[in-house]
């Protein structure tokens, strides 16, 4: 088993007011050549819901759920914004916690959603510091399939009528696909929801939230593309995604939203896992299993890295 003697939940962070937009953009792309007119429209973005990103409340729901739920300490840090993670670990440091499981808000393999957080987890440990050891993908594990179950059946129950079951997830370059099994992990994730709901008709998988040069192939269809082939209600399920952040609320609940309404498309969107009590305690049973195998150094990186995103991912 673990053994562990604390939960780290690790996040992208976001910002939690006006001012935090501009400088939580700059902390995402820092490093990359991302134009400062691109960052502006993103920032628009946050703006219009009040400069406030949804997910630091949601992770702060779901890091009191585990507290009830576990019996180590839960702590929590962000890549980008406050609680950045390096603060977090000197917190943990001081609180005498030697061996912590690292629970990355992010279901699927990927560079984001998944490499980035090993190299996360490398760039906050410090000398003396614990042990942080990133727990493994969980897509396909049964409290997570049953969580998003129940999350669309609800859909589907309130539209009332037979309708298309559409999938969403973040879109990647392609490049990045090609040496992931980030497309492989989400097909069998939908497949093993839709199983569940004991659905035999067809989904489909699209995809939400591309950015970066039009010039570099990134994996499609985009879910806009994608309605405006629809003759028939649809349900979107976000199953790339664990709570009902920026990309969520901004990508579906806004723009999808708006393209249904001119269409004439009757449209439900399911919420995302968020603190669902299956979800919850699936975060237990991790804990529970043995240490997970780490990811081999080189795995989700492109030889050639594509041009950063304009959008962040999971904010």
């Amino acid at each position: 088993m673990g053994n562990y003697d604390a939960l780290l939940v690790l996040s992208f962070g976001g910002p939690e007011g006006p001012d935090d937009v501009m400088p939580f953009l700059e902390n995402v792309v820092r490093g990359r050549n991302v134009p400062r007119e691109r960052l502006l429209e993103v920032a628009e973005h946050y703006q219009s819901f009040g400069g406030v990103s949804p997910i630091n409340e949601q992770n702060r729901a779901l890091v009191s759920a585990l507290r009830d739920e576990l019996d180590v300490p839960v702590y929590w840090g962000n890549r980008n914004w406050h609680p950045f993670g390096e603060e977090t670990v000197r917190r943990m440091k001081d609180d005498g916690v030697a061996r912590a499981a690292v629970f990355a808000t992010s279901a699927f393999a990927g560079y984001s959603s998944c490499r980035q957080y090993y190299e996360d987890i490398a760039r906050i440990s410090i000398e003396g510091g614990p042990e942080l050891i990133k727990m493994r993908h969980f897509g396909d594990h049964p409290g997570f399939v049953e969580a998003m179950a129940d999350r669309v059946g609800v859909a589907l129950e309130k539209i009332g009528r037979p309708a298309r079951l559409v999938f969403t997830a973040h879109s990647i370059p392609s490049s990045m696909a090609a040496v992931s099994r980030y497309e492989e992990q989400l097909r069998r994730s939908a497949s093993l929801v839709s199983q569940a709901l004991g659905r035999t008709g067809e989904w489909d998988l699209v995809w939400q939230s591309r950015s970066g040069p039009p010039e570099v192939p990134w994996l499609e269809p985009d879910v806009l593309d994608h309605l405006r082939t629809l003759d028939e209600p649809v349900v979107l399920a976000p199953i790339g995604f664990v709570s009902d952040h920026m990309e969520v609320v901004y990508d579906l609940d806004t723009e999808a939203r708006q393209l249904a309404d001119e269409l004439g498309l009757p449209m439900e969107r399911a919420a995302t896992v968020g603190t669902h009590p299956r979800f919850v305690a699936m975060v237990r049973e991790l804990l529970e299993e043995p240490v997970p195998v780490a990811c081999a150094p080189g795995c989700c990186l492109p030889l050639t890295r594509s041009p950063g995103r304009t959008r962040p991912q999971g904010s």
